[in-house]
């Protein structure tokens, strides 16, 4: 299936920023779906899932800004989910879609649920990936340890060397996969090296607030639209109870949970693309 660079403008109170996705499948495909990645990630993490989707699908994957090939904002503090939830929007208004189905990996299914929980939501359908209203500080701290660090790497294998060791939560994945996330991880230095592929401020505005529980279940009690949510079985972001109460209150999600996975499944594995597919694709 074709697969493209694309991207638009963006707008912060800082001015335009330039935000960049990979697009897969045909622009005429009966449904769209956006995929949207974690917080130091980038759109290339959906290759897999983007590929098998996109016989029925028109795929848009975008990097968030400051991440992947997207732009950085020259006001750090803006980073945050106001401007994300703002360039969202923009991406669907650019695929000139009255509807989209919603994949959100961590961050990403944040935006998801916060787009989902407003009045005339585009959100058809909506999949998160080990996130939910809950998260506890334990977790939180766990990613603030590595989050806007800018180590510098020799070459490929010690990029993926490190993501093996930050991203293991992602589970049993083939070599192939940490290969490919390497890649499309690492940005190449001027002085030769590799260094990672986000603004290492987008930390800023995360670690700007109290580090302390969060709750959004006014958020996920507004949300109308059918709910799948994926939970690695040993994830410190989404504990077990809170992916329950999922179940019985607001959209009454419905629960995968996966084995030997911690935060978050990668969904490069056929089970979870799987799971993903079977549940867009019900109706």
């Amino acid at each position: 299936m074709p697969m493209s660079e694309r991207s638009f403008l963006g707008l912060s109170a800082a001015g335009f920023h330039r935000v960049a996705y990979t697009q897969w499948g045909r622009e005429d495909a009966a449904r769209t779906a956006v995929c949207v990645h974690g917080l130091t990630r980038n759109s290339r993490d959906f290759d897999a899932l983007a590929l098998d989707l996109a016989d029925r699908y028109r795929v848009a994957c975008p990097d968030v800004v400051g991440r992947g090939k997207s732009g950085r904002l020259a006001n750090p503090t803006l980073y945050g989910y106001p401007q994300y939830c703002a360039d969202m929007a923009a991406l669907i208004a650019r695929l000139g879609v009255e509807e989209v189905d919603w994949v959100g990996t961590s961050m990403g299914g944040l935006i998801g649920m916060l787009l989902a929980a407003q009045p005339d939501s585009p959100i058809r359908r909506l999949v998160v990936n080990d996130i939910g209203p809950f998260i506890p500080k334990a977790g939180l701290q766990r990613i603030a340890d590595y989050v806007g660090k800018d180590p510098v790497f020799e070459d490929l294998a010690a990029v993926e060397s490190y993501l093996r060791f930050v991203l293991m939560g992602f589970g049993r994945l083939s070599d192939e996969a940490w290969r490919h996330m390497a890649e499309h991880s690492a940005r190449r230095r001027p002085d030769g090296c590799y260094g990672l592929a986000y603004d290492p401020a987008i930390a800023e505005a995360f670690k700007a607030q109290p580090m302390e529980d969060v709750d959004l279940w006014a958020v996920w009690d507004r949300i109308r639209c059918p709910v799948l949510v994926l939970r690695g079985a040993t994830s410190d972001i989404l504990p077990a109870e809170t992916a329950e109460e999922m179940t019985r209150r607001g959209p009454k999600a419905r629960l995968v949970e996966f084995a030997h996975t911690g935060h978050a499944p990668a969904l490069m594995t056929g089970d979870q693309i799987a799971a993903v597919r079977d549940f867009l694709l019900e109706d």
